[in-house]
């Protein structure tokens, strides 16, 4: 009886180990094989790889099909946007297969071969800690730059950490971008899987700070390395004033700027937040107005959202079009904005 339950824990263990990565893709035939194979190459193999095609129409899934077999694709009814097939994509991994850990992914990230492996060492190093993490991300760099998009702390608003704080092997955050973070199975059965009605943007920040209010930790581990497009940028030398400012189509700004502000005025609701986050998204709208090609209708759209916003009005409120997506790398969540823009 007693050998019984030693294998029946042993098996238990197996399960709770194994990982599955989730991949959030539209239109990505052109670069997706880009992370299947950086996927298929971790030092420390997968157990599943998983990829949720949000109605792609250029092909996605027939390429993944001819070349990648052993993929499993979940196509879904209609584009349910980053936030909706993250939800999917981690109840499937993790509610329905069962897999202990869940590494999740937008199309445009590649990790290195030992990524998987370093974030997999990064918590056994952990062990017998207090901390109960919650998350493990490794940190992310754009490949031509090799700029670093940090993770971040929340203090009623966002605040970077100090260079000492990143400097260290293993560090804590309060939110950092959903592509690249390790997530367990028990952390998805508590907290649930992430809001499909942001649809995009912010969707990964109000994961994490509700992963943070259970208690959890996000674990950065610094030697585990991810590359990541940045998108539309476009270089700002000003006399004070230098930045990397990063295009985005008017439908982008309106979910920014609507889920930041029902962040602040309705899910974290104190004064102090509200005066950040509407501090965040006037420099936007400034930004916005003087150096987007097209600013006056991504201004409108944030001023629409950021109604809507407030009224709690979530959904699909208005989808891409084709020209949105024809770059890889369009989707910049807000860390990104803001660690690129730091000069």
């Amino acid at each position: 009886m007693e050998n019984d339950l030693n294998v029946e824990k042993k098996k238990l263990q197996a399960l709770n180990g194994s990982v599955a990565s989730v991949t959030v893709a539209y239109n990505a035939a052109r670069i997706l094989s880009r992370q299947m194979d950086a996927l298929l190459r971790q030092t420390r193999p997968l157990q599943e790889i998983i990829v949720v095609d949000n109605t792609s129409t250029d092909g996605t899934g027939a390429m993944l099909a001819e070349r990648y077999p052993q993929v499993t694709v979940l196509r879904m009814p209609e584009n349910l946007g980053v936030a909706g097939g993250w939800a999917a994509g981690l109840s499937y991994a993790a509610l329905e297969r069962g897999h202990g850990w869940v590494w999740t992914f937008d199309q445009d990230s590649v990790p290195e071969a030992t990524t998987l492996e370093s974030l997999s060492e990064g918590l056994q190093e952990l062990e017998g800690r207090e901390e109960k993490v919650g998350m493990v991300v490794p940190v992310a760099f754009h490949r031509e730059t090799t700029a670093q998009y940090r993770a971040f702390l929340w203090r009623n608003g966002f605040v970077k950490p100090s260079a000492e704080q990143t400097r260290e092997p293993i560090w804590f955050a309060d939110m950092a971008i959903a592509s690249g973070s390790l997530v367990p199975r028990e952390v998805i059965q508590e907290v649930g899987v992430p809001r499909a009605d942001f649809f995009m943007d912010i969707s990964d920040f109000e994961y994490c700070l509700r992963i943070r209010s259970r208690g959890y930790k996000i674990a950065v581990i610094s030697r585990a390395k991810m590359s990541h497009e940045i998108g539309n940028t476009r270089k700002i030398n000003l006399p004070g004033y230098k930045r990397l400012w990063i295009k985005q189509p008017p439908f982008r700004e309106y979910y920014i700027s609507r889920n930041l502000a029902y962040l602040a005025w309705r899910l974290y609701p104190n004064l102090a937040t509200k005066i950040s986050i509407a501090r965040y998204l006037a420099r936007h709208l400034a930004g916005v107005l003087l150096f987007s090609s097209d600013g006056l209708a991504c201004a409108i759209r944030m001023v629409q959202g950021f109604g809507d916003g407030l009224r709690g009005r979530l959904g699909i409120r208005m989808r891409p079009k084709a020209q949105d997506f024809r770059k890889p790398g369009a989707a910049l969540t807000v860390a990104k904005k803001i660690e690129a823009g730091k000069g």
